[in-house]
């Protein structure tokens, strides 16, 4: 998916189709402390690759991962 939205091959969307996320985590509740333990694991799995990734890339990262939570928090 990752790929994808950032320009890489469509191999996401021609295996499962557009990615609607909303609709994808619908099934699930989303709260909070789901939300922040996500974050957690995704922030974790960039300072692993921050040293192969440049600041702005980053960032960006960081960013997307942090507004993608707060808008799939559903309860």
């Amino acid at each position: 998916f990752l790929a994808q939205y950032y320009g890489g091959p469509s191999t996401y969307q021609s295996e499962r189709g557009h990615p609607r996320l909303r609709m994808r985590h619908a099934p699930f509740r989303i709260t909070k402390k789901a939300r922040d333990a996500w974050l957690r694991a995704m922030h974790f799995a960039l300072e692993n690759v921050a040293n192969r990734v440049n600041d702005e890339d980053l960032f960006e990262l960081t960013a997307y991962f942090d507004m993608a939570a707060k808008s799939l928090r559903n309860v």
